[in-house]
């Protein structure tokens, strides 16, 4: 049996966020229907390396197709020459089992995890939002910031991170990309003077404070992922509009994780799932004033919907290689 292997080159022709992002809402879709099976992720964590290992995997009903991710995320990685988030995806035939695909889905989890972003900030962002702030300017910044592009006429980027190199290439980025003025912040309070906010750190500890979100901004939380994890000042959530990817993994691993654990909010505050916002069946932003908040987690049927894209668009273009693994 001939399994198709594909390498980041093959996934980054195959896959651009366009296609990204209409394959993560219906993903999104999907999920607000209750047509997935989607069991929590469970994590392997190693305190000597600080890192961890995740599995992800999941079937989106409708569409009949199922697969599952292993990622790592390893923060001190960039010390090493290499990415912090790294994953491998396998496809797999929902009539035999078979594997039919595998993989690289360290660019496929920079796609998918933008899009989301996007996706979100399409239903609960401000329509007229003009400003993007990012708190921190690594590959995923620049994934969500691609994302952002696709629905709001942004005519100014902020970015604060605590790297120059890092801020300066992320300019660069956002400056081929677009035709508008570039911050570099010096402060994270200066990049949250934005329409939308889009936080992607590792942090441990709320590095956002409720006093510099204005009226109206909407936040992409994406960087907590992991138990413990929070980048954001409590009282943003507790007096905002919340919007999960999924409670279940939320509640565990989420921005919410930790505020939750303490007592600060509760699950009631949780607005809903941006999957029931997407099918209509709940609100997202029901004022311009409100503050709206996606916390993103990041979900396997993300990794499904956007994996089996670059598996027929690698079939249809000739991408890959066929590999004798049975």
């Amino acid at each position: 049996m001939e399994i198709l292997w594909l390498n980041q080159d093959d996934v980054k022709a195959a896959l651009d966020m366009p296609s990204a992002m209409a394959a993560v809402e219906n993903a999104f879709f999907a999920h607000g229907k209750k047509k997935v099976q989607m069991p929590p992720k469970p994590y392997l964590y190693f305190p000597k390396h600080n890192g961890d290992l995740r599995t992800m995997p999941a079937f989106l009903e409708e569409d009949d197709i199922a697969g599952v991710k292993i990622v790592n995320v390893h923060p001190e990685n960039r010390e090493k020459g290499l990415p912090t988030v790294m994953a491998v995806f396998v496809l797999n035939s929902t009539e035999t089992g078979a594997p039919l695909a595998i993989m690289d889905a360290t660019h496929l989890t920079d796609m998918r995890t933008g899009a989301a972003g996007g996706v979100a900030a399409k239903y609960l962002a401000r329509k007229d939002s003009k400003i993007a702030g990012f708190v921190g300017g690594g590959n995923q910044a620049k994934a969500q910031l691609l994302a952002l592009s696709e629905n709001f006429d942004l005519e100014c980027v902020k970015v604060y991170t605590r790297s120059i190199a890092s801020a300066s290439a992320f300019a660069s980025f956002a400056g081929e990309l677009l035709s508008c003025d570039v911050i570099i912040s010096a402060t994270i309070q200066d990049a949250c003077n934005a329409d939308i906010v889009v936080t992607t750190t590792p942090s441990r500890e709320p590095i956002v404070k409720e006093e510099w979100i204005s009226e109206g901004t909407h936040i992409n939380a994406i960087g907590a992922d992991a138990q413990g994890k929070e980048e954001l000042d409590p009282m943003i959530l507790k007096n905002g509009r919340v919007i999960v990817d999924d409670k279940t993994q939320a509640f565990h691993s989420g921005e919410v994780n930790v505020p939750l654990s303490s007592g600060i909010i509760s699950e009631k505050m949780i607005c809903c799932e941006i999957g029931e916002v997407v099918v209509g069946l709940k609100e997202g932003r029901i004022s311009d004033s409100g503050i709206t908040i996606f916390d993103s987690t990041g979900l396997a049927i993300q990794d499904v919907a956007a994996g089996n894209l670059v598996y027929k668009e690698a079939l249809k273009r000739g991408f890959g290689q066929s590999l004798r693994m049975f």
